[in-house]
């Protein structure tokens, strides 16, 4: 299965309470009536690269509406395959090179632009430096850290996307891949990458299962149910989160 290489900016989501602000505040009501209750899980599924920008926006967009209602839902927060480019060499080409060339040098240029900005919005530099290339071990990785809890497997995808968007480094290359998975405390990770053939499986199903019929990332599914497609603010996620609490899809 080769997912077409495209950053989806759509919105797929059908909320029992709107997505309007006057309707907001009728779900923000409906939340203070069941505080009293006992929070209710919100679980998140999320395909998308480790190398796409728009996945780590998402991400960041994503992590600011947890932080907003951590004190009304518990989260559970799970990461998925899904593969840009998936014919990308493992070796790495110099990352503004293949850009340039796969874009055009204007539509490169502007990209980078806007990037810059957005980057710097959230808190970040952007870097373009460093290689880019094939995200095959990378997706093994964070396959195999979720049986070590999905905290571990959400702190290693975040270090990937520092090191790969902010720090010039190349997910692809095996010493970047164990030195995060030191940092967030995942364990047999160089027996995994030790072996070319470990996880490939895993990353197969999961990639039939969460991302086949897709054809962009950042793609999240809230409660199995709620879809948002593309780096959205974090007041698209919070309406998510109240749709899905509100109409009792999970406990």
């Amino acid at each position: 299965m080769k997912p077409p290489i495209a950053f989806s900016l759509s919105l797929s989501l059908s909320l029992s309470c709107g997505v309007e602000a006057s309707t907001l505040s009728q779900c923000n009501a409906k939340s203070m009536a069941h505080s009293t209750g006992e929070k209710k899980l919100i679980s998140i599924d999320v395909s998308s690269d480790t190398v796409c920008p728009w996945c780590f926006i998402g991400k960041q967009n994503l992590q600011k509406a947890i932080d907003s209602a951590k004190d009304r839902f518990n989260f559970e927060v799970r990461w998925h395959p899904f593969f840009l480019n998936p014919d990308a060499p493992k070796e790495g080409i110099n990352k503004t090179d293949f850009y340039k060339q796969k874009f055009g040098a204007s539509q490169y240029e502007a990209m980078m632009s806007r990037m810059t900005k957005i980057f710097n919005s959230l808190g970040f530099e952007y870097d373009t430096s460093g290689l880019t290339g094939s995200t095959l071990d990378s997706h093994r990785l964070i396959t195999f850290s979720a049986s070590q809890g999905y905290d571990k497997q959400n702190a290693l995808v975040e270090e990937l996307f520092l090191n790969y968007f902010c720090q010039g480094k190349y997910i692809g290359d095996r010493k970047v891949l164990l030195d995060a998975a030191q940092k967030v405390g995942i364990e047999g990770a160089s027996e995994l990458l030790h072996d070319p053939t470990k996880g490939i499986e895993e990353v197969n199903e999961e990639l039939e299962k969460y991302s086949s019929r897709i054809n962009g990332v950042p793609h999240f599914v809230i409660n199995e149910k709620y879809k948002i497609s593309g780096g959205q603010p974090p007041e698209v996620f919070l309406r998510a989160f109240q749709a899905a609490a509100d109409d009792g899809s999970r406990q």
